[in-house]
């Protein structure tokens, strides 16, 4: 079966949530530029955005229009040549419109699983829970026919696991996009050892069509993303717990966070990055990899007490953050949770004494959007971080030391083969979390 032949009849699981609206919307741009080829004249494209609220689906066909208004927009040229043969499309607005109405025509959606049964190639999105996935897929594999081919965007459970619990045969790969999939260019492709070559192969050739950035990754719990992510969260958290007890947990919860942010160039600090994932999301990747990976101890008490209190993080269905570590206005971390008290002290209350703490940043810092854009960014970061390393602040003391380990642990994920070298742990943070630089460096020496 070609490569067109297997995306004649797709469908996507949990079409209308985070990941799963941005895989539907790159799914059908790339099925409907391969319905207006010539060489596929007569075929019929069909894409079954499947999830469990109706009310969800609605919502996601207004995203796909207005989001393949944009892409139409942008390809214009291209499209007006695809539509040559036709007379009735004469001005850029016709062409437009027409791409839409063939684009919306090629998604059925469905809150019925057997919309499924009949799809060659199966996406599943659904939520980050192992007997979740295998339920549904084990549904479609006992009553679809065709042998299809699926993949999982799983960012933490192992491929090989979900393949032998389902029963596939090596017709499963891990396609793990990064939030959003529509933006982001990296896609963490992992194989089992039971994945068959051919799915391999159409992998990344899907990738390469949607001209993603594709980094390799182990069959190990966690692959190299969260695998890197969870342990510099927890890093953080120990740092807050270790200095909790003579600053406060507060204040300590603010300059670790503060830290990783402005003193190591993120666009995140790391506790703004846990509410924007959700810590009970965390909380459960945790787990995932914690059960599975032999001699390490994947855990944080305060996550789980912050958890019982319910603190979540996260974001609405309008894509604003929801409170967690901190709390937001307008999309702007403005206060912290005291778990003592179950309420947010505001930045307002503790910012200026603990800035007075950490002391002033290097002479050379600049922000990250300023260092991500510049043309000599390596000149800035070698000038940053070496009069970083000659300061002996309190701030300046953290950063070096959470820059060293966070580099550990890139290495560490080399060393256990979880990644084939140190560039695939650097890609992956440069562009999955959108560093300044890999965690795998000089700077810190």
């Amino acid at each position: 079966m070609s490569y067109v032949d297997r995306l004649e009849n797709v469908a996507v699981l949990g079409a209308a949530g985070k990941m799963g609206s941005g895989i539907v919307l790159l799914t059908a741009l790339e099925m409907a530029d391969l319905s207006l080829d010539p060489a596929n004249k007569g075929r019929v494209f069909a894409l079954n955005a499947l999830d469990v609220s109706s009310a969800a689906l609605a919502g996601l066909m207004k995203y796909l229009r207005s989001q393949t208004l944009k892409a139409a927009e942008k390809k214009v040229n291209q499209l007006r040549k695809a539509y040559e043969s036709r007379e009735d499309l004469i001005e850029n607005e016709d062409v437009i419109r027409q791409y839409i109405e063939d684009v919306m025509a090629l998604v059925r959606p469905s809150t019925s699983l057997e919309a499924a049964y009949e799809s060659t190639l199966v996406f599943e999105a659904v939520n980050e829970n192992p007997d979740l996935k295998v339920k549904l897929l084990s549904q479609i594999q006992n009553h679809n026919k065709k042998d299809p081919w699926f993949l999982t965007n799983t960012s933490s459970i192992p491929i090989h696991e979900l393949d032998e619990k389902v029963g596939l045969g090596g017709r499963l790969v891990g396609f793990h996009f990064y939030n959003p999939p529509a933006v982001q260019k990296l896609v963490e492709v992992i194989k089992a050892a039971s994945t068959t070559p051919d799915l391999g192969e159409f992998a990344l050739q899907y990738a390469k069509k949607l001209r993603k950035t594709v980094v390799p990754s182990r069959d190990v719990a966690g692959f190299i993303g969260n695998g890197h992510f969870m342990r510099d969260a927890l890093h953080g958290i120990a740092e807050v717990e270790k200095l909790a007890p003579e600053h406060g947990c507060v204040e300590a919860i603010y300059m670790v966070n503060r830290v990783s942010q402005d003193f190591l160039i993120r666009p995140m600090g790391i506790f703004q990055l846990v509410d924007y994932v959700g810590l009970d999301i965390c909380q459960f990747i945790l787990r995932v990899m914690n059960d599975r990976l032999p001699n390490v101890v994947l855990h944080s008490r305060l996550l789980d007490r912050l958890i019982e209190m319910g603190v979540k993080g996260g974001q609405f269905a309008d894509g604003s953050q929801k409170d967690g570590f901190l709390k937001y206005e307008k999309g702007r971390p403005m206060g912290v949770y005291d778990p003592d008290k179950q309420a947010y002290t505001p930045f307002t209350e503790i910012a200026a004494r603990a800035d007075a703490k950490l002391g002033p940043l290097p002479a050379a810092a600049k922000p990250w959007k300023a260092v991500i854009g510049a043309p000599d960014r390596a000149a800035l970061l070698d000038a940053y971080f070496s009069e970083l390393r000659a300061m002996k602040t309190f701030g300046a003391e953290l950063a070096v030391h959470y820059g060293r380990t966070s580099k550990a642990i890139g290495q560490g994920l080399v060393q256990a083969g979880v990644a084939a070298g140190e560039e695939d742990v650097n890609t992956v943070l440069l562009t999955g979390f959108y560093h300044a630089y890999g965690p795998i460096n000089a700077y810190f020496d």
